[in-house]
């Protein structure tokens, strides 16, 4: 996560069986199909993904390079992924020269970030004209409830807001794409509030001491178990209409002008 708000998940980032189970996560997965997929045509020189944390949407290309705020998620990133570079860094105050970039990703990142306008400003900065931007977002307003406060959202977006912010930050869209439907929202909501239940019973404190490793078991179970449900969670992507969206991805090429 590149954001102001403080990540939750922080102590989580050391353990090597958390990065397992968050890498085999339905959502994720299908989020990362999404990208890459729209990257698959592209002639990539160097791409920047940002807010990469321990899960990198791309990770066919080498060329990349990684960034975060937390140092500590880079560490972990770069033991398991290996490939590529990493840096730490804020999206709203990105450490690279002026259109450098052939490409950037923005995978659930934006609304983490208190200004948002100013990240769309600093990926224009960074990438080439004619350059491809990704975005993945959280969409409608009115879905906007308990998961979106637990993970730090500042806000979901409407598909015209989101396209109207690129427009002025100096993008073309060029296509929008389903990536998950209501099914993700009502999974997330029920998730999140019973993670909220868990929590209070067991009380604040050191969640790194709290936290035991899964065995093995567990794990493999929850792989197959997130692979069947992101089947499902794809289906009903395809079927629903976009308006009842949950995360859409939109593909963007910035202007020749700007």
């Amino acid at each position: 996560m590149t954001s102001a708000n403080a990540n939750r998940f922080q102590d989580f980032f050391e353990n090597d069986r958390y990065v397992t189970l968050k890498n085999h996560l339905y959502n994720y997965c299908l989020r990362k199909r999404a990208v890459e997929k729209a990257m698959r045509s592209e002639k990539k020189e160097l791409v920047l993904e940002i807010g990469s944390g321990i899960s990198p949407v791309l990770t066919s290309c080498e060329n990349v390079v990684y960034t975060d705020l937390s140092s500590s998620a880079l560490a972990m990133l770069k033991k398991i992924h290996g490939k590529g570079q990493y840096v730490v860094a804020d999206a709203m105050n990105l450490p690279f020269d002026d259109r450098c970039f052939s490409h950037v990703i923005s995978s659930e990142v934006l609304e983490h970030l208190e200004d948002d306008k100013k990240a769309l400003m600093e990926i224009a900065r960074v990438i080439k004209p004619n350059g491809t931007l990704i975005v993945t977002f959280p969409h409608r307003h009115f879905y906007f409830s308990h998961d979106d406060r637990y993970v730090n959202h500042y806000r979901r977006y409407e598909l015209a807001e989101m396209i109207s912010l690129l427009d002025e930050a100096g993008f073309r869209t060029e296509y929008v794409r389903k990536v998950l439907g209501p099914l993700e929202k009502i999974t997330m909501m029920a998730v999140t509030m019973c993670a909220s239940g868990l929590e209070s019973w067991k009380g604040k404190g050191d969640l790194k001491e709290k936290q035991k490793n899964p065995g093995s078991a567990v794990v493999k179970l929850f792989q197959w178990g997130n692979k069947l449900y992101a089947g499902i969670a794809w289906l009903d992507a395809l079927i629903m209409p976009r308006a009842l969206s949950a995360v859409l991805l939109i593909k963007a090429r910035k202007k020749q002008s700007s």
